[in-house]
């Protein structure tokens, strides 16, 4: 469902979701939406192509902090997330331009080899591969539209919105963070908030605390991850869920590959139903009328490819490219160009202390401005860098993690690290723990060194542990 008031300088109709599918006369067949943005030679008219060979590629790790209610949940699941590499490349023109991936949760990694095959090239020429990895790839676009002195978005496409929704992240949390999250972001200028629904917390509790510190107006968005199994278990949750007006999409709820189920979730709840754009087929998506609208992300030829194809099926979509504010700012773009980017776009960048931008990106009533200055529009905070510089870890960092989830009536159940990053969640499809019971919440249970934590560690490590 469309939200809030964006700025068009192209305005397209927006059908409601359920009239398209009775409506609409697309040939499905014609659908592989191969096109993408050609580099519009005038952009660059009068600039010689050797401006633009690649003269030096450089990276950095950072680790970053998390702020402190993040932190109690990051530090559970995803501890790894505060490692992030930035990409720093120089063209012949003097100008260079910033990436970074998120180091152990990306699309793709830049590797030794892209940066090789990288050096001596022209920009324009490889700067839509998206095997080059995402801190390479947007590093490219961002050096290349600032030797052409354009926005980066002029390098996507023709620009429809001039500002774009944004969505505030956290994973699973307490009832009690997740109610302060949302105010925070509340008071912050957002009007969306997207968070994980687990078996290990009481989603119902949850929305009680967070509901009573928002306005109806401010969207509470959960992906479920395949955890709420079929529709048949699915489908009352749901439909209790949904009485909180702030409850506005649903991702995910039961794997993407039951698409009867996710229609017959779709047709039983007010909610929108969002699914990871080609899992299944996007054809068969549309047909067969499994979801409302799309979670696109990955390289700028596939994010431009997701994103045409939702225009031409009329079905909204977030961007989901995930990072620190440079990533932020370099997703803005994106929704400058692509028209049925109308849900708030998930970047993750409120989970740290820092943005690495000198100027943090600015969200009012729901919506960030699109930048205008050249490249992504944000200079970058060389001080904060050098300030979280590490060496690169050699493999994904992977502390000793034991979790313990307690209920109201006295059970335990502890769950370990195993080297997995989705050691919990694995457990919870696999479904070795108690669906959705009432009262649940989750802790990280300290190592106080004693032979009983080893114990319990090293027994949950497979399966969980019942006391």
């Amino acid at each position: 469902m469309f939200r809030g008031t964006m700025e068009v300088s192209n305005p397209i109709p927006y059908m409601h979701r359920r009239q398209f599918f009775q409506s609409s006369a697309i040939a499905l067949g014609a659908l592989g939406v191969s096109r993408l943005p050609l580099f519009a030679q005038s952009t660059i008219r009068g600039t010689a192509s050797r401006h633009f060979t690649i003269k030096d590629i450089k990276r950095t790790t950072v680790r970053l902090s998390y702020r402190p209610a993040p932190q109690r949940a990051m530090d559970r699941e995803l501890p790894h997330w505060r490692y992030s590499e930035l990409c720093e490349v120089a063209l012949s023109s003097g100008k260079s331009g910033i990436g970074e991936t998120l180091l152990y949760y990306t699309w793709g990694a830049t590797e030794d080899d892209d940066v090789k095959r990288a050096i001596g090239k022209n920009a324009v020429e490889i700067m839509w591969d998206d095997t080059l990895g995402a801190g390479l790839q947007m590093a490219l676009f961002d050096a290349v539209a600032k030797t052409a002195d354009v926005p980066l978005h002029r390098l996507f496409g023709n620009q429809v919105y001039t500002s774009t929704p944004l969505s505030w992240w956290n994973i699973d949390t307490s009832a009690a963070d997740m109610a302060s999250e949302c105010k925070l972001a509340y008071d912050t200028g957002y009007m969306s908030y997207k968070t994980k629904g687990r078996p290990w917390f009481d989603i119902h509790e949850q929305l009680r605390h967070a509901t009573t510190v928002v306005p109806e107006s401010f969207k509470i968005d959960m992906d479920f991850n395949d955890t709420l199994r079929d529709a048949k278990r699915a489908i009352p949750m749901l439909k209790e869920l949904e009485k909180h007006p702030q409850v506005d999409i649903y991702e995910t709820p039961i794997p993407q590959s039951d698409v009867e189920g996710n229609r017959r979730i779709r047709d039983s709840t007010r909610v929108n139903i969002a699914m990871h754009y080609g899992n299944p087929s996007p054809r068969i998506v549309v047909e067969r009328g499994a979801c409302d609208g799309f979670v696109v992300g990955g390289g700028a030829s596939r994010t431009i490819r997701a994103g045409r194809f939702a225009e031409e099926v009329d079905m909204p979509f977030w961007l989901q490219l995930v990072g620190t504010g440079i990533t932020a700012a370099y997703s803005l773009h994106f929704g400058a160009v692509l028209s049925y980017a109308r849900w708030p776009a998930v970047n993750c960048h409120q989970l740290y202390t820092h943005q690495l931008l000198a100027d943090p990106i600015i969200v009012k009533d729901g919506f960030s401005k699109v930048p205008t200055g050249p490249g992504i529009g944000h200079e970058i905070d060389r001080d904060a860098v050098e300030r979280f510089k590490v060496a690169k870890p050699a493999a994904r960092p992977e502390p000793e993690r034991l979790l313990e989830t307690t209920w109201k009536d006295g059970m335990r159940m502890y769950i370990a690290s195993n080297g997995k990053v989705n050691f919990m969640l694995t457990q919870g499809n696999l479904e070795t723990m108690p669906f959705y019971k009432e009262g649940a919440d989750t802790k990280l249970f300290p190592n106080d060194g004693s032979p009983r934590w080893r114990r319990l560690y090293q027994a949950a490590q497979n399966k969980p542990v019942f006391e």
